[in-house]
């Protein structure tokens, strides 16, 4: 490597031009073999150094985002779910609702496909440059509850709050108490016409009372929630079961 050629690498890496620093040797061989100008070259530079920019922020939102595991639309099975439709979740696909800060439901029975969908969703929305959020509703009720105490709690609140959508899986499962559902509504009400949230749930909006604790808390918050929404009630056998792995 001549002396000229290791400075410009080095003044590229001090420039943290990374992708184009280690792009610089095979992109100057290409454009000698195909006499490329001066601008062609830098043109190809540069394009070399946006998709490594890309893919490192892509990386970084997917980390962020804390998804439990990577799905895709591919993978699901609407043959098996038929409460909901390919057309229907295609049409979300381009995440024009994240824009006007709409929300999701994917309500019914355990093992239907809820997370799922909203897992598709989710990482769609990250692959096209959306801050997002997964989170079990038992592991914001932990975090809400810490976050004056814990840097940590504050820091994931933080960036949850800071996000474009938030995923918030397992609504109903648990039982919350009084103070846990006040945080929740505080946070929804900060939410509200501000950020999508995508709600995965096992109740109907008339038994939301009864894990909240208060009708009034729970009235206040399915009415920011609903408002501007879009909300598939799924049902059907539970695919895990009908889909399980057998020792013999």
């Amino acid at each position: 490597m001549n002396a000229q050629l290791l400075e410009v690498k080095t003044m590229l890496g001090q420039l943290r031009l990374s992708g184009a620093r280690e792009k610089l040797e095979e992109l100057l061989a290409g454009a000698l073999k195909e006499e490329l100008t001066a601008l062609q070259f830098i043109h190809q530079l540069l394009i070399e150094e946006l998709a490594v920019r890309n893919a490192n922020s892509l990386q970084k939102r997917m980390k962020r985002a804390r998804f439990p595991e990577h799905k895709t639309l591919e993978q699901f099975d609407f043959g098996f779910q038929q409460s909901v439709s390919k057309q229907q979740i295609l049409k979300l696909m381009d995440m024009c609702w994240v824009e006007k800060a709409f929300n999701l439901f994917f309500l019914g029975p355990p093992s239907i496909g809820k997370t799922h969908l909203a897992l598709c969703l989710g990482i769609r929305a990250v692959e096209l440059g959306y801050q997002a959020s997964f989170i079990t509703l038992d592991q914001l009720m932990d975090i809400l509850k810490t976050e004056p105490a814990l840097t940590r709690s504050k820091r994931r609140l933080k960036q949850i709050m800071s996000s474009q959508l938030v995923i918030i899986d397992e609504v109903g499962f648990l039982p919350v108490n009084r103070q846990e559902a006040n945080l929740f509504y505080q946070l929804v009400s900060h939410f509200y016409q501000q950020t999508s949230v995508i709600i995965t749930s096992n109740k109907g909006f008339e038994e939301w009372t009864e894990f909240l604790g208060d009708m009034a808390i729970t009235t206040a918050i399915l009415d920011r929630l609903i408002h501007n929404s879009e909300i598939f009630n799924m049902s059907g056998d539970s695919y895990r079961v009908n889909h399980r792995n057998t020792i013999l």
